[in-house]
């Protein structure tokens, strides 16, 4: 038998690519989105005309892409921060991912994922992240959240430190009535006033939603500083580290490359850049899963917006991270694909995925992998 041969037995030869070995020095960072973010704007199936027929004031324009292979592009508000990780390898994306949660409910969906465990079997003592803690043994946690979340709930110690308090909106009462005064008296003048009290009569009726959304999560304005701080805690001695980031509840206003999403994209992408280049020689040795607990529906709504769906993009950052590619079992992006003609079907199911990147990641055995997902199969999306 062969070098060749040897390695592909063990697994640790894919495409001819040698594979990283699990690292002792193995260190993940999990971001999740509160509020469901638009991963149809973010990660953008330039080849599906249903796309931009459903969305015709928020789709992204196909020359305003940053393609990244033949059938998707990426929003340009990542152009400088995650397409240059894509482009060196050390990022991925994959979609039609999630939950098999349904209820479209930000908490219902939240709680769900962080729990990690059967929806017909949910107990509240423990989530998947304190429960990866506890077999790893030596691993040391801590969440950069106000409270200890969902998801790091159990046994295992967790250390907690605060980073923010969420944002606020871009433009308040005393900034809506400073422009309304500029335009009045113009041919503007009506529309001006009208599109600011629709917005006010909209914000007033979703507005607590929005909030309550985020669970208090850190919002992307500012985010870069913020993930600077939490590079210098897990270049230690952390290698568990979980950060939510809220805003994400776009139901008006959305925006398409430019806009409320835009805004909050570029954020997040000089953020986890930044993240990426402070870790420093240990990136080597790091990987970022970013996640959302749903996405959104596939069609704008009558706000310039989009409501809860299903469905959602995560992505799979660092530097030992086989990325430059859209991994992950796919669809083709149509009518007859959606779930319930409405969302991005979950083809690739949020346990069984994040259990084959921990098993990779940390060599974790069936039977451990099954202590973090209790009844679920890990599958290898073979990113590490």
């Amino acid at each position: 038998m062969n070098r060749r041969q040897v390695l592909l037995s063990l697994g640790l030869l894919t495409s001819g690519r040698l594979l990283a070995a699990p690292s002792a020095q193995a260190k993940l960072l999990l971001v999740f989105l509160r509020g469901g973010y638009d991963a149809a704007n973010v990660l953008v199936p330039i080849t599906s005309e249903f796309y931009y027929a459903s969305r015709p004031n928020i789709a992204i324009p196909r020359g305003a892409t940053f393609p990244i292979d033949s059938d998707w592009g990426l929003h340009p508000a990542l152009a400088e921060s995650l397409h240059p990780l894509f482009a060196k390898g050390e990022a991925a994306f994959i979609p039609f991912a999630g939950t098999e949660d349904t209820s479209r409910s930000h908490f219902e969906t939240q709680d769900s994922i962080e729990l990690g465990q059967p929806l017909n079997a949910r107990s509240y003592g423990s989530g998947f992240m304190n429960r990866l803690a506890a077999a790893l043994g030596s691993s040391r946690a801590i969440s950069f959240t106000n409270q200890v979340p969902v998801a790091f709930r159990g046994e295992a110690q967790v250390a907690n430190v605060a980073l923010n308090t969420v944002g606020r909106a871009g433009v308040d009462a005393r900034q809506s009535a400073l422009i309304a005064e500029m335009y009045k008296g113009t041919p503007l003048d009506t529309q001006v006033a009208e599109g600011f009290s629709a917005r006010d009569t909209v914000m007033r009726d979703l507005g607590d939603e929005m909030v309550a959304a985020g669970r208090n999560a850190v919002s992307a304005r500012g985010f870069e500083v913020q993930a600077r701080r939490i590079a210098r805690l897990m270049r230690g001695d952390y290698s568990l580290g979980f950060v939510d980031v809220g805003g994400w509840d776009t139901h008006v206003g959305e925006g398409g490359a430019t806009g409320q999403l835009a805004t909050r994209l570029e954020e997040l992408g000089h953020g986890l850049a930044a993240f990426a280049q402070a870790m420093g020689p240990a990136w080597r040795d790091t990987v970022v899963v970013v996640i959302s607990e749903f996405g959104r529906t596939f069609r704008e709504n009558g706000n310039r917006g989009t409501d809860h769906g299903h469905g959602t993009v995560y992505w799979v950052l660092g530097g030992s991270v086989r990325g430059g590619r859209v991994a992950g079992e796919q669809a083709r992006v149509a009518r007859e694909t959606l779930f319930q003609d409405r969302d991005y079907p979950v083809l690739n199911e949020y346990r069984a995925l994040l259990g084959g990147l921990f098993a990779r990641l940390y060599g974790l055995d069936a039977d451990r992998i099954a202590q973090v997902f209790p009844g679920a199969a890990a599958k290898d999306p073979g990113l590490i």
